[in-house]
């Protein structure tokens, strides 16, 4: 009898690994078709009203979009390169999130999917804001602590050289380089992107494995504090990128850049993920959430001018809680507050759930559907429109984010 049971519940645990197997196999093929980017139409009168009213009172060519991803697989020579990992059937969950991406951001065909990307990025930029720029980011390689580069254990890289060269070709884009501390030349590499345009640096410690408090950054932190130039750096939880590890993020380990005087734009402000408390004692530290410690060190007076935080991803639907209506509310933090679309995820439908911000009372019920309408035909307008017109109601008061926030172009420049 139990060898009876045991064969049968070995035949419902294969049974439901396979299933699960098909299951992932189909997603992969029907999930991307369904998620493919659409054409840029034009707008129903509605949708133009909502987008007219949210862009009034903006100086449109200060508004600057300051946290897009320029992505690719290397195709064309580009430099670009893409883990292997990541597209093999091998990996389906990696597998299914990268055709996701490509899907979103309006790659048809891979052999052609870096000329493919861009052409899509500057169609969304030049019809949402002509007169406008965004900020494209570089993605340094994982560097291991002896300085040699770690492609292993890296999920993508975008070179400094392509988003330079991107940048030099199309005058709507802004480059940030990524370049990462433990290279032996990081200060050279440092030099040379400064003097070929770039206007920040891009970090994601928890993928590329930064402990920023470490010693071994600090000859990079006095050369990036010389040049005037801000580091964009991921905090709290990474999702977005696989191999993450998750306790590089801790918004306090900010304070070593800060106390160079880097100016720090805290990517995405904390707004997922719980993180040690390194301030208490070490035998007590507990996690408490990201969002709170990055609060703590925008509340310590000597960051003032130095400590910055973007906007982008805050709308998504695993970000769009507290953290959101915290600083809708914080009228005094909002001088430091950076727009940004974190492009391309908010061309990727079910991450943003306006019903849920119209319940949590964030957003006006009667804009759900012009944005909605926004969304499928340009996903940064729609982006930059969403958060213009967000807004918390409280004791008769309406809480927005200032035009200040957008017109971004003065701090990059």
């Amino acid at each position: 009898m139990v060898g009876t049971r045991k064969r049968i519940a070995r035949r419902t645990f294969l049974a439901a690994a396979g299933a699960g197997a098909v299951g992932l196999v189909g997603a992969r093929f029907a999930v991307p078709r369904l998620l493919a980017a659409r054409p840029i139409r034009p707008l129903s009168k509605g949708a133009r009203r909502v987008g007219d009213e949210a862009l009034e009172g903006l100086d449109l060519e200060r508004v600057w979009d300051g946290h897009v991803h320029l992505v690719g697989t290397g195709a064309g020579d580009t430099g670009c390169w893409v883990n292997p990992r990541v597209r093999s059937p091998w990996h389906p969950i990696e597998r299914l999130r990268y055709d996701i991406y490509l899907a979103a951001s309006g790659v048809e065909d891979q052999a052609d999917a870096d000329r493919e990307y861009l052409e899509r990025l500057l169609g969304l930029q030049r019809d949402a804001n002509p007169r406008g720029a965004f900020v494209a980011l570089a993605f340094d390689l994982r560097v291991r602590e002896d300085g040699t580069e770690d492609r292993e254990r890296s999920a993508f890289y975008t070179p400094n050289e392509y988003v330079l060269a991107v940048a030099r070709e199309h005058p709507e884009v802004i480059p940030c380089a990524s370049i990462h501390p433990y290279r032996a030349d990081a200060e050279e590499r440092l030099r040379a992107a400064v003097e070929a345009g770039a206007r920040g640096v891009k970090w994601v410690p928890n993928s590329m494995r930064i402990d920023l408090l470490s010693p071994r950054c600090d000859l990079f932190y006095r050369a990036l504090a010389e040049t005037g130039l801000p580091l964009v750096t991921h905090v709290g939880r990474e999702q977005a990128v696989p191999g993450a590890e998750q306790e590089w993020g801790n918004p306090l380990r900010l304070r070593r850049p800060l106390e160079a005087g880097v100016r720090v734009v805290a990517a995405h402000a904390a707004s997922l993920g719980d993180d040690l408390d390194l301030d208490a004692p070490e035998k007590t530290r507990e996690e408490v959430p990201a969002f709170d410690l990055l609060i703590r060190l925008f509340e310590e007076p000597r960051w003032v001018g130095l400590l910055f935080a973007d906007i982008s991803a805050l709308t998504l639907a695993f970000r769009s809680g507290r953290p959101l209506r915290e600083l809708l509310r914080r009228e005094d933090l909002h001088p430091r507050l950076l727009y940004g679309s974190d492009y391309p995820l908010p061309a990727i439908r079910w991450m943003t759930n306006l019903s849920s911000l119209v319940r949590s009372g964030v957003l006006d019920a009667s804009d759900a559907d012009p944005l909605d309408e926004m969304r499928s035909s340009n996903p940064l307008l729609f982006d930059l429109v969403l958060k213009r017109r967000l807004r918390l109601l409280e004791k008769g008061r309406a809480y927005r984010f200032p035009s200040s926030v957008f017109e971004t172009a003065p701090f990059f420049s």
